[in-house]
């Protein structure tokens, strides 16, 4: 048994370095503006790679397995598209140019996927040495899906992120972009340019990401192999969705609502788990649902909106 989890974690790590060296040495090889048409292809690529690896854990570890993946997936890649509302910020921002995006995103998302593998392997040994911390988790996410509805939209201040600030002491950056260059030479003195400025501020947003999304998985399973597998994949999936719904993402208005009830949820899951334990099917078609509802309530509340300003 011991053997055959070093073979699969060793296969898994192989196919993502594979699957990176791909995406940005042969496929994106040239920086280029992601059309939608191009993103909705890889979307597609991405979301079906990780449901044939879901029915490789159905035949590897069997069917309970199968669906606390497939839940942790659709939690984390349903909560990910809330940090895409951050990335189009940031990028609005600086003035990233659309063809030097995917570089910025590639190694973002390079960045996050080692942060990952950190906090899911801290928080799993914390369940596991101190399962009173489930608690913790739980009430914090009972608290983060009561708060998001209510939050307003935060002015960005690279100037102020603590990691800029330190970064800035130690290395000067330049006004102006240098193409995709994230470091350029004038006069012999290396700088630091305006797109890698941005990569930092990719990395701290998907780190304060993370301390929602992590607990919000480890309340669904604690197998430190679905739960990383399951967020590799919707991570991996991450810069193709963006590119994909960037232009109309701002239209789902409803979806934060729906992302608030599912933290809730999962919250009030880990809460009662000391007494009950909900069946991972019924979370994920509640999940599920909560999802559903929020897509079409955006689009058909918006719709009826149309109507009424072309009737007056």
């Amino acid at each position: 048994m011991m053997e055959q989890n070093v073979l699969l974690w060793v296969g898994f790590s192989v196919f993502v370095v594979i699957m990176l060296f791909l995406d940005l040495f042969v496929f994106h090889k040239k920086s280029h503006e992601v059309k939608i048409k191009e993103a909705i292809i890889w979307s597609f690529v991405w979301i079906s790679m990780a449901l044939i690896f879901n029915y490789l854990i159905y035949i590897w570890f069997g069917k309970e397995k199968a669906m606390e993946y497939l839940a942790a997936y659709v939690i984390e890649k349903s909560l990910s598209v809330d940090n895409l509302f951050v990335f189009i910020m940031i990028f609005s921002f600086f003035h990233i140019k659309p063809e030097y995006q995917h570089k910025v995103l590639f190694w973002g998302i390079f960045g996050a996927l080692i942060m990952r593998i950190i906090f899911i392997i801290a928080g799993i040994q914390l369940l596991h040495h101190f399962h009173g911390i489930i608690y913790v988790f739980g009430a914090f996410l009972i608290y983060t899906g009561i708060k998001i509805p209510f939050e307003k939209e935060k002015q960005l201040d690279p100037d102020k992120n603590p990691l800029v600030k330190v970064f800035k002491k130690f290395m000067p950056v330049t006004n102006e972009m240098h193409g995709d260059k994230f470091f350029v030479k004038i006069n012999a003195k290396t700088f630091a340019t305006p797109l890698f400025i941005t990569l930092i501020i990719i990395e701290f947003s998907d780190l304060i990401f993370a301390v929602d999304s992590i607990p919000a998985v480890l309340a669904i399973s604690d197998d430190t192999f679905i739960v990383y597998t399951s967020n590799v994949f919707a991570i991996l999936g991450l810069r193709a969705l963006y590119f994909a719904l960037a232009g109309i993402v701002q239209y789902f208005r409803f979806l934060k609502y729906g992302l608030a009830a599912i933290l809730v949820f999962v919250g009030t899951k880990m809460i009662i788990s000391g007494f009950y334990k909900f069946p991972v099917t019924w979370s994920l078609f509640i999940i599920l649902g909560f999802l559903a509802i929020s897509v079409i309530a955006s689009l058909l509340i918006k719709q009826k909106e149309e109507e009424l300003t072309e009737k007056s």
